[in-house]
């Protein structure tokens, strides 16, 4: 919860995103003593960062590289000549020391280094620094060391040389430093004028003056370095990224893009802030905007002020002490009260920071959490579940809880449920029941929220109903009957078997007559509607739904896909994956996930090519003629034998096999980690206009697709998204069209998922050139049992 909230304040229970504020002052060369690490404290700030080596250590470095120079000069055979060796540290070479709070310290390891650097005997000696620094944090117990990131791209001329060199100096530092995490210091892109002025270790004088005035701006070419060292380092889950926030803030795009990474910090320096009327330091509302949404993560980032106060001066005994705030006489008690009412609303406490007393104005005015985010949205964030198996496997209690606990699907349901008695009342339709009941039959009732909807929708629209729920699994069966008895008075016939197996509602038991049901009710849908074997589930119980009239709930679901960037799922997988055991499939496995950290790649508002886009579609009930094929194929009664398309199969499932191929446009360039899928279902089709309510069009609609959720089915948590990812991240310049290729397979004993991706840039009016693209990734070893 935010701090310094007065308790008597509205929201004041509410909670929010909590700030954690670090301070780093750049040109601090000593790590601070426990006097002075508390004085930052009082000032504000949370945590500080400490350098690891000194100015002393600076200078023996410079000096060895002096050396070494002078010797090539008056050496005829310079080349011959060894790269000079780092010696160790001594005491004189650093402050830093294990200690009480050292494990409350962020490491900064030395600026003056340069990892990029062309010349060779720099680079080298500048990744030795590096190496002794890392391996002397960890023993330290530091847990987190940053590193300045390069000071060039390599997307700019000439630089993607040293770019590899300082990606490959990072992997060996986390192989050296096997307990800290390391964080790249990097900017949200090359904001002219705000470059770092610290002179790096050169042979040339010279060599530190890069110009960027007047060059184009690339926005992505810092990301560009970042994902180079990234995948250099394989996506290890050690390596972060510290932010450098810029004054002027680029476009959503790059912003959405940096989301998606694994962030650590959000650095701001004074140049960023600008100041309100009253001199105060703030941040535009752009800045305010881009800080909510990366809260709202999960493991959202901390802040790191740089170069904003506290200033330290000298203190007696050589010690060093906070500059204290210009004293004056207190105020009284009216003096007091009409200063706080003209201030601003978040001036600093007596001794603290402005810039940190700004952070914590700003903690205040995020919007809450709802309930829904703090019990259940931000805990599933890129949270990976893999899909449930409900023909195989017996869900416990807990599982169908957790479904019950979202009440907007059930709302849709029972909106669905009693338009379909409306229209089934206004029309005149027969029923299926001698009494002239509307048979409604519950297949996979669960726990049996479905049921009790139907019989509220039947209570609510006056149409009698007889109601009968289909279950499979044997310990929801036992409280079915519970639920019969105590909440639903007996008014329903509870059947434990599977649904494909069931004949219907028996008429006469001897000789065994079984009726027909008239409302065919399931909820097994699944994150891509199909995933969860609704379409093999409602063919195998079809057979007991009314010819002609009977009406299937949900009746239609399509499968929605786009491809996106998540890195943070990627690593996640990746180490799955070689950790082996249940996990060896982790990249074959389609996963169940609250999507969050993530970059949709593809444009928006291309005509034909959305963001968004439909894979294929399913109808229930089936057509008469396909059952009847169906039903060939099962007695062998095809020409040919009845192979199927599959190898040993008959193909008796093949008219639930589907295929896509899409489109979708990137204008920058980036990386995809995997396709995102989404389903949307019309539950209910009304025959009358606005005879649903709250349906568009007579429509009663779920959604989990972004771009409609919203307008369908506001709230509803049952369903995240579904992650297909890939084995290998795939990387596109701008201007590229991503080819998207899926296909659901069956061999009639069980269902599975093939994908594939094409990256394809435009040369010509009439030609294009493949520059990237996946394997082929499938999902056969992880398939769904029928």
């Amino acid at each position: 919860m935010s701090q310094y909230m007065d308790p008597g304040s509205d929201g004041y229970n509410d909670v929010r995103p909590t700030f954690f504020i670090a301070q780093h002052d750049s040109t601090r060369s000593e790590t601070l003593s426990e006097f002075q690490y508390g004085q930052v404290l009082n000032a504000g700030f949370g945590f500080v960062t400490t350098p690891i080596t000194n100015e002393n250590f600076h200078k023996r470095i410079v000096n060895l590289l002096k050396a070494f120079s002078l010797g090539t000069k008056n050496n005829d055979q310079a080349g011959s000549i060894p790269d000079p060796v780092v010696p160790p540290l001594t005491i004189e070479d650093t402050t830093l020391f294990p200690g009480t709070y050292t494990s409350g310290l962020v490491a900064y390891a030395s600026p003056w280094i340069d990892l990029c650097s062309p010349n060779h005997v720099v680079s080298s000696i500048s990744r030795q620094v590096l190496n002794l620094e890392i391996s002397y944090a960890n023993f330290c117990g530091v847990r987190s060391v940053v590193v300045p990131g390069p000071k060039q791209d390599a997307a700019d001329a000439g630089s993607s040389q040293g770019i590899t060199q300082y990606a490959r100096a990072i992997k060996e530092t986390l192989s050296i430093g096997t307990r800290v995490n390391i964080i790249i210091h990097i900017p949200m892109y090359r904001e002219p004028g705000l470059e770092d002025k610290v002179a790096l270790l050169s042979l040339d004088e010279d060599a530190n003056e890069t110009a960027l005035e007047g060059r184009d701006i690339d926005l992505f070419s810092a990301w560009d370095s970042w994902h180079v060292i990234r995948s250099v380092c394989e996506y290890d889950a050690r390596l972060f990224v510290a932010l450098k926030i810029p004054r002027v803030l680029p476009e959503k795009e790059l912003q959405t893009r940096w989301f998606s990474e694994p962030l650590q910090y959000l650095t701001l320096s004074p140049q960023a802030f600008q100041s309100n009327k009253a001199g105060r330091p703030c941040l535009s509302r752009y800045h305010q905007a881009m800080i909510f949404t990366y809260m709202r993560l999960k493991h959202a980032p901390y802040f790191l002020l740089c170069d904003a106060g506290p200033e330290l001066q000298a203190g007696p005994n050589n010690d060093v002490a906070v500059a204290p705030e210009p004293m004056a006489d207190f105020p009284s008690l009216a003096e007091a009260a009409t200063q706080q009412n003209a201030d601003s609303g978040h001036a600093a406490p007596p001794g603290r920071n402005l810039y940190a007393a700004y952070l914590r104005h700003l903690e205040r005015q995020q919007e809450p959490l709802n309930d829904l985010e703090q019990t259940t949205l931000t805990n599933f964030q890129d949270w990976l579940q893999s899909p449930l198996q409900p023909l195989s496997d017996n869900l416990e209690s807990m599982t169908y809880e957790v479904f019950e606990g979202d009440p907007v699907k059930y709302y849709q349901y029972e909106m669905a449920i009693a338009a379909a008695l409306r229209d089934w009342s206004a029309q005149g339709k027969p029923t299926s029941a001698p009494g002239g009941e509307v048979v409604i039959a519950v297949a996979g009732s669960g726990r049996g929220p479905l049921v009790t909807r139907a019989l509220r929708a039947s209570q609510s629209t006056g149409v009698p109903v007889k109601v009968w729920a289909v279950e499979k699994n044997p310990n929801a069966y036992v409280y079915l009957l519970r639920q019969n008895q105590i909440e639903w008075g007996g008014r329903v016939t509870v059947v434990k078997t599977d649904m494909r197996a069931w004949k219907g509602p028996p008429v006469s038991l001897d000789p065994p007559v079984h009726g027909k049901v008239d409302i065919l009710v399931s909820e097994l849908l699944g994150s891509f509607g199909d995933n969860e074997l609704s379409p093999e589930c409602l063919d195998g119980i079809q057979h007991v739904l009314a010819p002609g009239h009977g009406i299937s709930i949900p009746a239609s679901y399509t499968a929605h896909v786009s491809p996106i960037a998540t890195p943070r799922l990627y690593t996640n997988i990746r180490q799955r994956a070689s950790a082996g055991g249940p996990d060896a499939h982790a990249f074959d496995t389609p996963w169940v996930v609250r999507l969050f950290a993530l970059d949709f790649v593809a444009q928006r508002g291309v005509p034909g090519r959305p963001r968004f886009q439909q894979a294929w579609e399913f109808a229930h009930p089936l057509p008469r003629a396909t059952l009847d094929a169906v039903e060939a194929r099962r007695a062998g009664g095809v020409a040919g034998g009845g192979g199927g398309s599959m190898a040993g199969a008959v193909g008796a499932n093949d008219h639930n096999a589907r295929h896509c191929h899409l489109t979708f446009v990137c204008r920058s360039r980036g990386v995809i980690h995997g396709l995102a899928g989404y389903f949307e279902s019309v539950l209910y089709e009304s025959a009358g206009t606005g005879a649903s309510a709250g349906a568009e069009d007579g429509k009663v609609e779920l959604s989990i697709l972004p771009e409609n959720i919203d307008r369908k089915s506001k709230d509803m948590i049952s369903w995240f998204p579904i992650f297909f990812p890939l084995k290998e991240p795939l990387y596109f310049p701008p201007d590229t069209e991503l080819e998207v290729s899926m296909w659901r397979q069956t061999d009639d004993a069980k269902v599975w998922y093939e994908w594939m991706v094409e990256a394809y840039m435009w040369v010509g009016p009439s030609q294009r050139v493949k520059v990237g693209g996946s394997n082929l990734c499938s999902s056969r070893k992880v398939a769904c049992l029928l």
